[in-house]
C-alpha cells in the first residue's frame, strides 16, 4: 500500500510539474502577442532560455537554498519514494522559473540577453528561493514568529506573494533602471502607441497560462491525499471575476479582457485553500478591476513602460491576493478560517520589500557592471538576439 501512494503521489506531482511547465508557453505567447513584431523572435527564444538557466541554478542552488537538501548526493536519494523528491524538485522549479518568465514581460523590447541570464541565474539561485525559505519551509523562524505575534502563520498556499508578488516587484526595479523604450515618451510629451502585434497569440498565451493555472493551484497540495476540489473551483471563480471586471472596466479591449483572468488567478493563490467560492469571485474581480486600473496610470500618467503590465499584474495583484486570503479565508466571511490580516500583512510586506531589494542590487549591479540595455540601433532592428541565417539551401538566407 505504502509502494501504491508513493507512486501516485509522484505521478500526482509529475502531472501538476507538466502543467505549470506548459505555463511557461503562456508566458511566450503572452509576450509574443505583446511585442511588437521585430521582437517576437528575442520573446520567444528568451523564455525557453531563461528556463533552462532557471533549472541549472535552482537544481545547484536554489533548492538547497530553500529547503536544506541538494540531489548532489549519492544514487539512494535518487530512487527514494519512487523519485517523489526529483519530481517535487520539478514542481517547484516551474515556480521558480516563473520569476524571469515575469520579469521578461516587463522589461521587453529592450533589455539584453546576455545580462538577463545572469539576473536569472541569481534570482532564481538565491533571491527567491530565500523567501521561498522563510514562507514555505520555516527558515529563521519567521513564520513561528508571526504565529505568536497574531496567532496564525502567514499562509499562502500556491504562491499569490512567494511566486507572483515577488516576480513583480523584482521587475519594477528592472524596468525602472531601464528606463522606456526609445521614443516610447516624447519630449513634447506625447505618447508612442505600441499596440499589441497578435490578439490571437494574445489570447493563445492566456488561455494556455489560465488551464495550466489549475496544475499550479491544485496540485500545490503535493500529494494526493491533499487534493482539494475546492481549490479548483476556487481558481474558477476567481478567472471568471477578473474577466468580467476586467471587460468592464477595460471597456472591451481585448487585451484587459485576456489579462483579467490572470489577474484573479494571481491573487487567488494564496487564498484558494481556504475561501468560500464566493469569496474566491470576489478577490478576482477586484484583482481584474485593480489592474486594468494600475496598469492604465504606470502606462499613461506615470509613464513607467512596463510592457505586458507584469507589476500590476503579478506585482500588485498578488499583494492584493496575500491579503485578501486574510480576510476571505477568515469563518466570518464563509471561509474556513486559520487566517488574519495581521499574518497576512506582516509576510506580505516582508516578501514585496525582499523582492524590491533584491530587483534593484540584481538589476542595478547588473547595469553598473556590464549594462542592461540594448544599443539604440539593436532596439529599433530587434536585433540583440536575432537569427540571421537559415540556409535551405546553400545559395538561399532568410532572415528573421
Amino acid at each position: 500500500m505504502d509502494a501504491l501512494k508513493q507512486g501516485a503521489d509522484a505521478l500526482f506531482i509529475l502531472l501538476g510539474a507538466i502543467m505549470v511547465l506548459a505555463m511557461h508557453a503562456g508566458f511566450a505567447f503572452l509576450e509574443l502577442g505583446t511585442v511588437r513584431k521585430k521582437n517576437q523572435v528575442n520573446a520567444l527564444v528568451k523564455i525557453l532560455v531563461d528556463f533552462c538557466v532557471s533549472t541549472l541554478a535552482y537544481f545547484a542552488v536554489g533548492y538547497g537554498v530553500a529547503y536544506g537538501s541538494s540531489f548532489l548526493v549519492g544514487a539512494e536519494v535518487l530512487i527514494e519514494k519512487n523519485g517523489y523528491e526529483l519530481v517535487k524538485f520539478f514542481f517547484l522549479l516551474t515556480f521558480a522559473a516563473a520569476i524571469p518568465a515575469i520579469v521578461s514581460g516587463g522589461i521587453a523590447e529592450r533589455a539584453r540577453f546576455g545580462p538577463q541570464l545572469i539576473a536569472t541565474a541569481v534570482i532564481v539561485g538565491l533571491v527567491y528561493p530565500f523567501f521561498e525559505g522563510i514562507a514555505w519551509n520555516q527558515h529563521f523562524g519567521f513564520q513561528a514568529w508571526v504565529k505568536t505575534l497574531t496567532g496564525d502563520e502567514f499562509h499562502d498556499f500556491a504562491g499569490s506573494v512567494v511566486v507572483h508578488a515577488v516576480g513583480g516587484w523584482i521587475a519594477l526595479p528592472a524596468v525602472l533602471l531601464l528606463g522606456a523604450r526609445s521614443n516610447r515618451y516624447r519630449k513634447d510629451g506625447a505618447m508612442s502607441a505600441h499596440p499589441p502585434s497578435s490578439i490571437p497569440f494574445l489570447a493563445l498565451g492566456a488561455w494556455v497560462l489560465i488551464v495550466g493555472w489549475f496544475g499550479f493551484n491544485v496540485m500545490s497540495a503535493q500529494t494526493l491525499d491533499k487534493i482539494s476540489g475546492l481549490v479548483a473551483v476556487n481558481s474558477l471563480m476567481a478567472m471568471v471575476g477578473g474577466t468580467l471586471v476586467a471587460l468592464v472596466a477595460g471597456r472591451n479591449d481585448p487585451g484587459f479582457v485576456h489579462n483579467g483572468p490572470l489577474a484573479g488567478l494571481v491573487a487567488v493563490c494564496a487564498g484558494s485553500d481556504l475561501m468560500h467560492p464566493l469569496g474566491a469571485l470576489v478577490v478576482g474581480g477586484v484583482a481584474g478591476g485593480l489592474f486594468v486600473l494600475m496598469f492604465t496610470l504606470t502606462q499613461n500618467r506615470w509613464r513607467i513602460d512596463d510592457v505586458l503590465g507584469v507589476w500590476p499584474l503579478h506585482g500588485l495583484c498578488g499583494t492584493w491576493g496575500g491579503v485578501a486570503a486574510g480576510v476571505f479565508g477568515t469563518t466570518a466571511l464563509g471561509g474556513l478560517g486559520g487566517v488574519n490580516p495581521s499574518a497576512q500583512l506582516l509576510g506580505t510586506a516582508l516578501g514585496v520589500g525582499w523582492a524590491l531589494v533584491g530587483g534593484f542590487v540584481v538589476y542595478g549591479s547588473l547595469k553598473m557592471l556590464v549594462g542592461l540595455r540594448m544599443t539604440q540601433e539593436e532596439e529599433f532592428d530587434g536585433a540583440d538576439l536575432t537569427v540571421h541565417q537559415i540556409s535551405a539551401t546553400p545559395d538561399r538566407e532568410v532572415s528573421w
